[in-house]
């Protein structure tokens, strides 16, 4: 799930303890205990999940966590992923306030790591069965050699669409971006509403077009940066033509919120979004009937297809005074059953191969759109630098979209940011 980086969302649950028999002094000062062969402590965990939709399943499986393990008492956080990141790496420098889990996002992975924040999986229960992870999901856990997380959920991104708003306007599904322009416009004049919902306030909407016309942020194995590219360019030209064409319109704030009401209302005929968003759409009246909701690739580019890959991880904070059922903890929201029962529940895609073999799983429509975008995904470089390489290009992109500066102009501003950032590199 990916709310965005200027997310607000409220903080859920903040401090609930869900705890079997006995509880601890919650946070990690509670240490723990094996010494009689069976588990004990307090887990907290920082889960970044939608709040209204997602987050409740989420709780729902830490609590049958503590069925297993009751003199165990987990802790559940939702955290706004937005604030998550820095949340985390302020309270584990600090050493005090950092969970003993965290859902990480597959950026975050390798940059807690190369911090020392986290501590290595290899060898512990929390990587049980790694061998049936995939592999594109099983990358970003990887830095320097050793293990730093469990892959929890991976994902992708699609085009959500109306089949009611399609209907009436007697449109069919772009394919192409010249196709998107010209449905767009055909679903105003039929039926009055917008197009599309472009979302601004978040570079990871962009990564779709700029992938789609052949770019990358970087090269990691030449070390250089490839985001003000001739590609890059041509991506930002893309997105701001959409805007000016009135194909979709877009936004500076609130991105989130403001794509999911309109989407939810009606209001626009398609999204870009991925599963993390599938739970929180259904809830919206226009899919009441869960059959109108459509899903279907990005728009090709000149380059063709280029969905990112993301999803997350779960890692154990190294600092963790109750690193044992931090372990066992972290296995049981990745395993195989749990996985499962969150695919089921949400139409999150499973990180573990043998899960799409579940005959429920294997049934969910949301599922089997995703899960071949999601093999062909764009891997993000899994450096430490990855997760921070937002923030300039996402500044850049809300200002070619709002007409505050040219695509050239952006494309530029983010490269130079990246050069910054990345000082040995060309």
């Amino acid at each position: 799930m990916r709310r965005g980086i200027a997310a607000t969302a409220l903080v859920a649950a903040l401090g609930v303890t869900l705890a079997a028999c006995g509880s601890g002094d919650g946070g990690n000062n509670d240490g723990g205990s094996k010494g009689s062969g069976e588990l004990s402590g307090t887990v907290t965990w920082w889960d970044t999940s939608t709040v209204g939709s997602e987050d409740k399943v989420f709780k729902k499986v830490a609590e049958d966590f503590t069925k297993k393990y009751p003199k165990v008492t987990v802790k559940y956080v939702n955290v706004p992923f937005g604030e998550a990141q820095n949340k985390f790496k302020n309270a584990a420098q600090s050493g005090s306030g950092a969970p003993d889990v965290i859902r990480s996002e597959v950026a975050w992975t390798p940059d807690f790591a190369n911090l020392g924040y986290l501590a290595p999986l290899d060898g512990t229960p929390a990587l049980k069965d790694d061998s049936d992870f995939l592999k594109q999901a099983a990358a970003s856990t990887k830095y320097n050699g050793k293990t730093y997380a469990v892959p929890q959920v991976i994902d992708s991104m699609g085009i959500f669409y109306n089949k009611k708003i399609f209907k009436d306007a007697g449109v069919e599904v772009p394919k192409t971006i010249d196709e998107l322009k010209t449905v767009s416009a055909k679903i105003k004049e039929k039926t009055g509403k917008t197009g599309l919902y472009l979302r601004g306030d978040d570079a990871y909407w962009f990564l779709s077009f700029l992938y789609g016309e052949g770019g990358d942020l970087v090269d990691a194995k030449q070390k250089k940066i490839t985001v003000d590219s001739p590609a890059g360019v041509k991506a930002m030209k893309t997105v701001k033509d959409l805007v000016d064409s009135k194909a979709a319109i877009t936004d500076a704030t609130n991105g989130w919120d403001n794509m999911q009401a309109a989407f939810k209302d009606g209001k626009v005929a398609m999204m870009i979004n991925g599963p993390w968003a599938v739970s929180d759409t259904f809830a919206g009246k226009e899919f009441a009937d869960k059959a109108n909701l459509g899903i279907a690739p990005v728009p090709a580019g000149s380059a063709g297809q280029g969905a990112p890959q993301g999803g997350h991880n779960l890692a154990v904070y190294a600092g963790s005074k109750n690193l044992d059922a931090s372990y066992a903890f972290t296995e049981y929201m990745t395993s195989a059953e749990t996985q499962a029962k969150i695919a089921t529940e949400l139409s999150l895609l499973p990180t573990r191969e043998s899960v799409y073999g579940n005959s429920k799983v294997a049934g969910n429509d949301m599922i089997g759109f995703f899960k071949p975008v999601v093999d062909k995904a764009v891997e993000r470089p899994w450096i430490p630098e990855t997760g921070s390489l937002f923030a300039p290009l996402v500044t850049e992109y809300t200002k070619v979209l709002t007409g505050q500066t040219s695509p050239e102009s952006g494309a530029k501003a983010a490269g130079d940011a990246y050069r910054k950032l990345l000082k040995d590199w060309k």
